[in-house]
């Protein structure tokens, strides 16, 4: 069975319009400046830094707070799915493999987002970025792991994965490239073939 984990803001989800809308609400509600086009154009770190860098610390965990109360009713509902997201899932599922989320995001808020865009995962792991990533990964004996960031490909290290990675994040493909990713994609309608190739290759091997 070859199993696969996919990141999930600008992998599986272009979530940059709901986020931008919590953080414009965040910043009206505390008074304070953020900038949520720049906050989107650098998805993929944990909620709590991207604070970090509008508000002084004592403010980070009462603003991820409401962050997250605003989330369900602001940012899922205007989110939807990258090109060719519901077809690689669906390739891993029709070769007879699993699929699992891995994502920085909350594991509330990433159940609420897989759900609301319709995609057939077997589990959701949150609140992990970067090698942090790789126990849950390796944990479900995920062969390959697919994200847009190059700390993704940390994460595929980490858990003894194939690094996959598409460049529909913050991160052109050369830059992905020489971070050291074992594949490059321009997005996700490539995934189909490259995983039907690859896995033809990992069944013989």
């Amino acid at each position: 069975m070859t199993s696969v984990g996919f990141d999930l803001d600008m992998t599986l989800a272009d979530t940059r319009a709901g986020i931008a809308t919590v953080f414009d609400e965040l910043s009206l509600r505390l008074g304070v400046f953020i900038d949520s086009a720049v906050v989107v154009a650098r998805l993929g770190p944990p909620l709590e830094w991207e604070l970090a860098n509008w508000l002084p610390p004592e403010e980070v965990p009462p603003a991820v707070a409401l962050y997250r109360e605003l989330y369900p009713s602001l940012a899922v509902p205007a989110t939807v799915l990258m090109p060719g997201a519901r077809e690689a899932v669906e390739a891993v599922r029709r070769g007879g493999g699993r699929v699992i989320v891995v994502t920085g995001k909350n594991p509330i808020d990433a159940t609420r987002t897989v759900e609301f865009l319709g995609l057939e995962v077997d589990m959701v792991a949150g609140s992990v970025f970067g090698a942090a990533k790789g126990p849950a990964l390796a944990g479900f004996g995920a062969t390959a792991y697919v994200g847009d960031h190059v700390a993704d490909i940390e994460a595929a290290r980490a858990g003894g994965a194939v690094s996959v990675a598409v460049a529909t994040g913050g991160h052109p493909a050369e830059d992905l490239r020489d971070h050291g990713a074992d594949v490059v994609l321009a997005d996700l309608t490539e995934f189909g073939e490259w995983f039907g190739g690859w896995r033809n290759t990992a069944v013989v091997a």
